[in-house]
């Protein structure tokens, strides 16, 4: 996949997904509840207590009935008969959300690294391509096995209810889902997704507001990103999961509603005004100084002064980047042993204003006005934890340690680093990379393979996935930082499988990643 150096385009999603209508139904509901909103399907029968997928339930089907320790050879199995990647990818979305249903710690963490995984592989080396897509896939199997295997499933058809026609379907949903009425909610989910994806997704995000963790809000947008792999028609089915993730969570965004009312935000039109490198960067360091409601209201109101919605969003996702870069290390004798990888302040900010922008790109306006004002107030939040430095690393002392100047010669110290887990050498050694002008390809081509082998909880893929995408709509001046976190994050998780445990010797790589090597014969 190329890297691009400009914002990307998000047409060519809004063209497949969109016209979606009734035909998103097909595949997620029941025949009742098809036949009371006037759609057909011919994938489930009357009686039948399972979800089914049409086509891909072979493989669904076989996801979750296949044990561990015989997953990857039947996988890989697949792939020599034939099978696209792809569509592995899509069937292991489809079979987590089946069992699990948004509702499990382990498996939504899965469920979102499986398409970041899948665009990885689009970078790999020629007969690497699976690896990452694999290691994602049989941790998926692991905790699938582990709760039953198919015999438990969380997502069912659904039955069928009696909608008035004039139902307010989005309010009902938001209703349902804080009182933790789940049957209700996903009734008048599968209501507004007969109308539209788009009335689907802004349906959701109603309480994705109210309930904004990190995996809360980057939920729905792995559920809508993955459809381009799965197929419009188990939109519903994937966008269940935030009702069940959600569901009876508590109201913690009321300052929201009050912000878009007081700066008129819903009645003005999309701001056009272009902020310039001085506005991004003070804007940007001001939210570290901020608590979350003042840093809310600084977005709102760069947005009601009609800053472009896609300039206040760079902003907040460089102060996310700063997170990372500004914690504090800790040295423990032989490693650095603070860590900046996993569930560190900094990475889960910056996934989650990622999935905000994202999500601001694809939403209602409401919505996106919304996203963007909780993006603020979360970084915000998230630079009171961990534990954060005046100044962003590398230092200079850290930059005149640095010799080299050819990319080789740059990139073999970093992968040294990385070894040794010295987080500010590598910090060091990227920001010169980047600096002298050296293309980003040939650094990513060392820092992917480390985010496959490492890091067997699954940050790794989504990180790798978030530094990218803000690299690529991250102007000039600034987009470097996001390479130099990635190489930081990724020294960081060098030699930790799960549980943030350090291993020792050829074990400390991911489980499962050793053994879909050898199979791929690579």
């Amino acid at each position: 996949m190329m890297i691009q150096s400009t914002p990307p385009t998000q047409t060519h999603r809004r063209e497949f997904l969109s016209n979606v209508g009734q035909g998103m139904l097909l595949a997620s509901l029941g025949t009742t509840l098809a036949g009371e909103l006037g759609v057909s399907t011919a994938f489930a029968a009357e009686d039948d207590p399972r979800l089914s997928f049409g086509k891909l339930e072979p493989l669904v089907g076989l996801m979750q009935e296949t044990p561990t320790a015989k997953i990857l050879s039947v996988l890989v199995g697949k792939l020599n008969a034939g099978v696209p990647l792809r569509q592995l990818v899509a069937a292991g979305t489809l079979a987590n959300a089946r069992t699990f249903g948004g509702e499990n710690y382990h498996g939504f963490h899965t469920f979102m690294a499986l398409a970041p995984a899948f665009d990885m592989s689009r970078e790999m080396p020629k007969g690497q391509e699976a690896l990452p897509v694999l290691k994602v896939l049989y941790r998926n199997s692991f905790y699938t096995e582990k709760n039953g295997l198919h015999a438990k499933d969380v997502l069912k058809p659904l039955k069928a209810a009696k909608l008035s026609k004039d139902a307010k379907a989005a309010q009902g949903l938001h209703a349902a889902t804080l009182a933790g009425d789940k049957a209700k909610a996903e009734q008048l989910l599968a209501a507004l997704a007969g109308q539209s994806l788009e009335s689907a997704l802004n349906g959701v995000l109603h309480h994705v507001e109210d309930n904004h963790n990190v995996h809360n809000v980057v939920m729905p947008w792995r559920a809508y990103d993955v459809l381009e792999l799965t197929g419009k028609e188990h939109a519903l089915t994937l966008l269940r999961q935030s009702i069940r993730q959600c569901a009876g969570g508590k109201s913690r965004s009321s300052q929201v509603p009050a912000l878009l009312e007081k700066y008129k935000l819903l009645s003005r039109p999309v701001g056009t005004r272009k902020a310039d490198d001085p506005w991004v960067e003070k804007f940007a360091l001001n939210l570290l100084t901020l608590n979350r409601p003042q840093a809310s209201e600084a977005a709102a109101a760069a947005l009601a002064e009609g800053i472009l919605p896609e300039h206040v969003g760079e902003a907040i996702s460089l102060a996310a980047n700063q997170l990372i870069l500004r914690q504090v290390e800790v040295w423990k004798g032989n490693y650095y042993g603070r860590r900046t990888h996993g569930d560190s302040a900094g990475v889960h900010a910056s996934d989650m204003v990622n999935a905000w922008r994202n999500i601001a790109r694809v939403s209602s306006h409401r919505h996106a006005m919304a996203g963007l004002i909780l993006a603020a107030g979360n970084v915000a939040q998230s630079c009171s934890k961990d534990g954060h430095k005046p100044k962003p690393f590398p230092e200079p002392v850290q930059l005149e340690r640095v010799k080299a100047t050819t990319p080789k010669a740059l990139l073999a110290e970093l992968d040294a680093a990385i070894r040794e887990n010295n987080q500010l050498r590598a910090c060091a050694l990227t920001h010169r990379y980047g600096a002298l002008g050296h293309p980003q390809r040939a650094l990513l081509d060392l820092l992917i393979q480390y985010g496959t082998s490492e890091d067997g909880r699954l940050h790794a893929e989504k990180y790798y996935r978030t530094a990218n995408e803000e690299f690529a709509t991250t102007r000039a001046a600034f987009r470097w930082r996001q390479m130099v976190s990635l190489a930081r994050v990724t020294a960081s998780c060098y030699g930790y499988t799960v549980n943030d445990k350090r291993g020792q010797g050829p074990g400390h790589r991911a489980p499962g990643y050793e053994e879909a090597k050898r199979l791929l014969k690579v």
